[in-house]
Order: structure tokens, then sequence, then C-alpha cells
């Protein structure tokens, strides 16, 4: 690194904490709340657009948007991928390909043949995973005999059953429920043929063999499973299923039950879709209360221009709004500021306490925590609770804005939740409590993402650092269970894996700040590892950077090009661990100042958020054994990557307050040289 004129660089420092903490407040809405787009993969315009076909609404207007941006998110191979840098992807490319196609594309305009091609070369329709053929089958495009059976009577098990849906992820079951109706009425709405695709099959359209094919192992899950579905085929077959209208309208009745404000279910995309689709299928009309709110939903989600729409899988405006507010607290604007006191009390309000389905495993616990979105009262997110309740202990709010009492009953009464959803092995999870069954992993149908939702080391952190910042004494048997679980998930080279971020980077940068936050000294071992393997995975431009692909390919952990959240989690980390005056750090530090824009923003088109890393168990796999990789390779098919567009901001503007008061506070000579 060349040498730093000390003047200049702390002159430059504080610039840049102005600049960015200018910015913030610049994108603060008028309510108080922080809002960034959450960006993922053009699947989320592709099933928009079917979603519209399969109703039948067919508006040019829009089409012609939603086209426009899937076309822009074409590579130059004529493929689409997960995440930005990715490979091409066979489903998305498939699921792309065909919305262009109704959209108006021609089969035969060149970008279209090479994404046939693309298609054709790695197996077609054939080799797409489920949920891409289950929206191939909506349009007979796939035939439903070609999708596992998932029967209609799986919302009849009770709780107590080792399969039922309360053992899936909150994600994944308000995702089944719908399925299991479509699944039982498979309805069709039959493309003409000049849209149809049938130029993606490899051996043409009438010569596939839609039989689900058996697993190669001879004992496991996925035999039983396999043979499960084999059965299955059989029973449908039976001209009466005595349970099978109980189990639609009960399925149906869990659906409406669990609308959210807004028109949603559960917050997210896929839910939302199938959930729209199921009651269509099942004779609600589109004028019903209940679908037209749905589609009127749509539009908060949905950033449209004069040339084109993209539809978010989700918004994130509770976690944004956590994040901001810490970020601008350490960074130095005072904790009784008139615009983070409305974030505070916006915050606040949007508390959820109403009862939810993730208290079938946590019974006596009362509700308390955030959500992530706007709208998800029936599954508050411990994550976005833990980050809101560390966000609010930081402001001094008066009584202008709800006071300090109503800030410490929120606080409270959050944490009492969080408490109360401690899983056995003493870490947390996202939404739900001891939700860690893997073998559901192994049903044919879950060949996507993640099926259950483990503790995570990231999320655990979070809690940890929580309660470490309002009284570690006062949680000491929690934590202790909790320190326990963090430590020995543990890598052997110092790491944490990532679930909710990319990847080790984030595991580390998440549990280094909640370990010293409990007062663990950095002489630690965990932490010598942790900082060691820091200062070795650092780029030569001094930032930190690791691509999605690490999940799948341990010699890519830590390692990618430099970003902005990345280079912010190592350099919150290494503070935490007492190295400010590193050369790691201020390498890292003159990362953020020489790559920031004017504006006080930085330029981060790589995707460093995680929606599922696609192993279906949610948790650190072997990926040495091929029965826990879901098959998968860089490309990540069963993956699904975010970039959050608020990250290249509130991370580094932490990251450079945390700098800062680190070298007020420490005494210590920082040397630039």
């Amino acid at each position: 690194m060349e040498t730093l004129d000390s003047q200049q660089f702390n002159k430059d420092l504080k610039t840049a904490i102005k600049r960015t903490q200018d910015y913030l407040f610049k994108e603060q809405y008028s309510e108080g709340f922080w809002w960034g787009e959450l960006e993922s993969n053009p699947t989320m315009e592709a099933e928009f657009l079917l979603l519209h076909y399969f109703l039948g609404i067919r508006d040019e207007e829009k089409f012609v948007k939603l086209s426009n941006h899937i076309k822009s998110q074409q590579r130059d191979d004529g493929t689409w991928g997960q995440y930005y840098g990715a490979p091409g992807d066979l489903s998305t490319s498939v699921e792309c390909y065909l919305a262009l196609k109704i959209a108006g594309y021609s089969e035969t305009a060149p970008s279209m043949i090479k994404a046939k091609d693309f298609i054709v070369s790695k197996g077609g329709i054939e080799k797409t995973r489920v949920f891409t053929k289950i929206w191939l089958s909506l349009v007979d495009q796939w035939k439903w005999k070609g999708v596992p059976i998932m029967p209609a009577e799986l919302i009849l098990l009770p709780n107590w059953s080792p399969i039922n849906i309360y053992e899936f992820s909150s994600w994944a079951r308000s995702t089944i429920v719908p399925l299991l109706i479509l699944m039982d009425k498979k309805p069709v709405q039959p493309l003409p043929a000049n849209l149809r695709v049938d130029e993606l099959f490899c051996n043409g359209a009438d010569n596939v063999d839609y039989s689900v094919k058996s697993p190669s192992n001879q004992i496991g899950w996925e035999t039983f499973f396999y043979a499960t579905d084999q059965v299955l085929r059989l029973l449908d077959k039976l001209p009466i299923k005595p349970t099978r209208d109980l189990a639609l309208k009960k399925s149906e009745q869990w659906i409406l039950e669990h609308q959210e404000a807004d028109g949603s279910w559960g917050g997210i995309q896929p839910p939302w879709v199938y959930s729209i689709m199921a009651l269509y299928a099942a004779g609600y009309e589109l004028d019903h209360p209940v679908i037209a709110k749905a589609l009127n939903g749509f539009k908060a989600f949905a950033i449209e221009d004069e040339h084109s729409l993209r539809v978010q899988a989700c918004v994130s405006p509770i976690w944004d709004t956590g994040l901001a507010i810490i970020s601008l607290l350490d960074s130095g604007i005072k904790a009784d500021d008139d615009r983070v006191q409305k974030a505070g009390q916006w915050l606040i309000n949007k508390q959820i306490k109403s009862d939810g389905d993730w208290q079938i495993k946590a019974n006596n616990v009362r509700s308390g925590g955030w959500a992530f979105e706007f709208e998800n009262e029936h599954y508050p997110d411990i994550d976005d609770a833990a980050v809101v309740a560390t966000a609010l202990h930081k402001i001094a709010l008066t009584d202008e804005y709800g006071g300090l009492d109503r800030k410490s009953k929120s606080i409270k009464r959050c944490v009492q939740w969080i408490e109360g959803m401690q899983s056995k092995n003493g870490g947390w999870a996202s939404f739900d409590k001891d939700n860690m069954r893997s073998f559901i992993a192994r049903i044919p149908f879950s060949d996507f993402g993640e099926t259950i939702d483990p503790p995570s080391v990231d999320v655990t952190a979070h809690v940890l650092e929580l309660l470490g910042t309002l009284d570690a004494k006062k949680y000491d048997q929690v934590i202790k269970k909790a320190v326990d679980y963090v430590l020995l998930e543990q890598e052997q080279d110092g790491s944490w894996f990532g679930r909710w971020g990319v990847n080790y980077i984030y595991g580390i940068g998440s549990v280094l700040p909640a370990l010293r936050a409990i007062g663990i000294d950095p002489s630690h071992e965990a932490m010598i590892k942790a900082t060691r393997w820091l200062e070795e995975h650092q780029n030569e431009d001094g930032g930190w950077g690791e691509t999605p692909a690490s999940y799948v390919d341990p010699s890519l952990h830590g390692k990618g090009p430099s970003t902005a959240s990345q280079t912010a989690w190592s350099l919150i980390s290494l503070i935490a661990a007492d190295k400010g005056d590193s050369p790691e750090v201020l390498q890292g530090v003159n990362y953020l100042l020489s790559t920031q824009n004017e504006d006080g923003s930085w330029d981060e088109p790589e995707f460093t958020g995680t929606g599922f890393p696609g192993y279906g168990i949610g948790m650190r796999p072997d990926i040495s054994e091929k029965d826990n990789s879901k098959d998968q390779d860089i490309a990540l098919p069963a993956g699904f990557m975010i970039n959050y567009h608020m990250y290249r901001i509130y991370w580094p503007l932490c990251a450079l307050g945390r700098f800062k008061s680190w070298s007020i506070n420490s005494g210590r000579h920082i040397s630039l040289k």
C-alpha cells in the first residue's frame, strides 16, 4: 500500500462519513423508514408474466415492459443467470425464454436462438427443476404427471407427525399449501401453437419420458421418498378419495387465513403467485376481493418506469431501516436526532403483536418481533427483530416520538419473544423454533432452495450482539447456549458459514462483533483464527469480496471481486477484534474511501445477500457429499441470491464510523505507512 498522509486521510474519512450520512437522510422516506431495492433474478418477471397469462389477463403494455427487463438481463451468450457474474442457468433460461415468447419474441431472433441452443445443450426442458416444470405444466408445456406428487392430504397430517406442513420452513409451507390445490386440480391454460416451446425439448415434445427418475442409491431417504411417490401416484388414480375434499377445503381456508394486509402471502413472491393461481383454480373469479387485493398488492413490489417493469421477490424496509439507524448512530449522528427518532417511532409502530403459526413449536411464547417487509403479520423474523431492537436501544427517544418508556417496553417484549424462540442447540433460526428435520429436503418435490429453517450462525450472532448491547450478565444462560453453538460451528480454518449473506465473510462479519459485545476478549482462539482468515483473504486493492459460487466450490471461499458491503463486514470484524490499527484495516478503509462516489454511495453490482444457498437443508452442508449438494454447480440452480441495494450504503458507513470511533477511543497511534 502506498504511504498515506495522516492529515489528509483523516480529512477524507470525515468527508466520506458525512457524504454517506447525507445520502442516507436524502433517501429516507417521509414516514421515517428506509427502503432499497431487493434485486434477484429475472424469473421474478418471467413468472409474473406467466401468472397473468394463466389468469387470462393480457396486458400488452405490462408484457412489453416485463419482457424489456427480461431481455435486458440476457447475457451475450443468450443465457440468464441466478446472480451477477454467474454462468447461465438452465431453469432460469427456460422460464425467461418462455416469457419472452409469450410476450411476442420470435424464436428465430438471434438472441432466442442462442438461448435455445444453450437450453438444449443442458438437456432441455426435461432437466429443469420441479418448480419450472410446474410453470410449464400450467401452460401445457409439460405434463402434470411429470411432477412429483404432493397429495392434498398433507394438510391433514397432525403436528406431531414426522412429516406435516409445519416441519417445512415458513416460506416452504406457505408455498406448498397452494400447490396442494394446484397439483390436485392440475389446471392448464394452453398456449396457442405459435407460442409453444417444443423446440426446447431435446428429442421433441412427443418423445418425453415423464416418469420421475429413481435415485441412484439403493438405500436412504431419497429411495424411501421415491417409493412413497410411486405409491401416491397409484392412490391418486383411485376414483374415490374420501379425504380429498376435506383436504382441499382446509388448504383453501389456510390460504385465506394467511393473506396479509397488503394482499401478499408471506411477504414474498412464490407463495403469492401460487396462492392466487390456487384460488383461481378452485373457482375464485378475478374480481373476488381476495384475488383483486392480491393482484393490486404487487404494485408495492414493482419498480416501473417508461420502458421496463421489474418485480421484487420481497421488500426489506424493516431490515433496511434498522441497519440504517445503526450505521448513522455508529458514525456520529446524535441519538436524539429528529430523523433518527422518527425512524425509531416508525419501527415501534411496526412491531408484531399478533399470533402466527410459528407458535406451533413455541406455543407458550408471546409475539413481539418484527417482520422483514411492510406487512407480514404471520411471520416475524428473529434476524430483523434483533437488529431493530439493537437500533432502538441506541436511540434516545423523546416524548414527541413515543418516549423512552414505550421504547423500553417494545425492546423488552421483543427480547422475551427472542428468548422463547431459541432452538434446542442454542442457536436461532429466522422464523421458526427447532425446524430441523433435514430428511424433508430429500422429498423429490424439494429440488429448490431450502425446505427447512434451522438455526444459523449469523442470525444467532445478531441476537448475541443485541443481548450483549443490552446487558450480557442478565441473559447469561441464554448466551452460554448460543455461544456454545456458534463456537461449535466454526470451520477449521477459522471462518463461519454465512446463511443469509455471502458467505464466510458475512459469517465472520456477524460473529466477531457479537462475541465482542458479550465480553469475549480478542485474544480468544476463535477470534484469532477468524481474524487471521480475513487477513489472508484480503484482495490486493485493499478490499474484500466473495462470490456466491463459494457456496458450492470450496476453492472460492473468501474469494471474489472487492465489494463495499463485504469490505465493510471485514472491517467491522477486525475492528471488533481490536485490530483497528492493523495494515489490513487501514488498507480496507482506504479502499472504501477511494471507491466512494461523490454522492456518498458505492457501486456494487455483485450479489452479497442470499435467500437460499440451495442445499435444501438450510445449513452448512458437507458439499463433498453429492447427496447434500442438490447437484449444484456454481450456477446455483437451486439457489436464490440477492443484491440488497442498500447494503452498499449503510454497511460501509457503519464500518467507517466504527473505525473512527476506535481510532478516537483506543488511544493507539495509527501508522499509515
